[in-house]
């Protein structure tokens, strides 16, 4: 991703510069513009390379100060966090990086609902008290679904193989009272980007955000048995267990709707890279 860095001197513009890059050198404001581009999935490198700070772990820093624990426990007790406390579910499941679904993550959801229709996602990498956000999914119901624009579609996922495969679940969640959301959620889909990509090492949130997919039948989008495996010994489940129980949750009668799952279809996936564009400058206020 291009970065600018001040100096006290306007260094003479390169003939063979792009423009882009003259604008900037003469002190003109640009933007970072985000275009999403259809790249082959797993054949193109990741559109942001890892970067050497990488090596996985807790981000830089220093440990909290006492003081800042004393803030954060005031400010608790005063202060209502209503939108994080609507949050009432832990779902635990996987997502494959669309441009490349080989990488592959056990993400956890904090789900949130606005209605019956539309659920919203706080993303972690694990169910710990450092867990890393690493992003946000929104999941909307098949008549939500439909009203989008096939261009908006093409970045949707389906969820139904997900949850009939035993991949989604609630950890800890009674069967009993965990399946009869499991119908309605089958019919569901999801959009989910990933802003830091902790697979790769990274220890801070670097570079633009990835189109995540999920999990299918096909084997190019099948989760790597040792991800579940780790995953079922840590919450002491069996997935497979899980898919013989589900065997009756009702599968929609078209999994792959308009263009959600383009990917799957047409073995091109979506990766996003930042370009810097013209900023549309405006007279100060009056």
């Amino acid at each position: 991703m291009p970065s600018a860095t001040s100096s006290p001197h306007t260094p003479v513009p390169n003939a063979s510069e792009p423009r882009s890059l003259k604008n900037a050198r003469r002190g003109r404001t640009h933007v970072y513009t985000v275009h999403i581009t259809r790249h082959r999935a797993g054949l193109t490198p990741v559109p942001t390379p890892a970067s050497a700070v990488g090596g996985g772990g807790a981000p830089p820093g220093q440990p909290t100060t006492v003081a800042s624990k004393v803030l954060d426990m005031g400010a608790a007790a005063v202060q209502s966090l209503l939108p994080v406390k609507q949050v009432k579910q832990h779902v635990c499941t996987f997502a494959l990086y669309a441009h490349d679904p080989k990488r592959q993550l056990e993400t956890h959801h904090y789900v949130s609902r606005l209605n019956q229709d539309f659920l919203q996602c706080a993303v972690y990498d694990s169910d710990a008290s450092d867990a890393r956000l690493i992003g946000v999914e929104y999941i909307v119901s098949r008549k939500v679904f439909d009203t989008l624009p096939a261009e908006e579609q093409r970045l949707w996922h389906s969820h139904a193989h997900e949850i009939k495969a035993g991949l989604w679940t609630c950890p800890r969640v009674p069967g009993l009272l965990e399946k009869p959301e499991l119908d309605p959620l089958a019919t569901t889909f999801g959009k989910f980007w990933c802003t830091w990509q902790v697979d790769r090492g990274d220890r801070l949130p670097l570079g633009a955000p990835a189109l995540m997919v999920s999990p299918q039948a096909d084997p190019a989008a099948t989760v790597h048995p040792k991800l579940v495996r780790k995953r079922d010994d840590r919450y002491g489940f069996s997935t497979e267990e899980l898919r013989a129980a589900r065997a009756d949750v009702e599968a929609p009668a078209e999994e792959h709707p308009g263009q959600a799952d383009y990917w799957l279809r047409h073995r091109k996936g979506f990766a996003v890279d930042v370009v810097p564009h013209e900023m549309k400058c405006h007279a100060p206020f009056p």
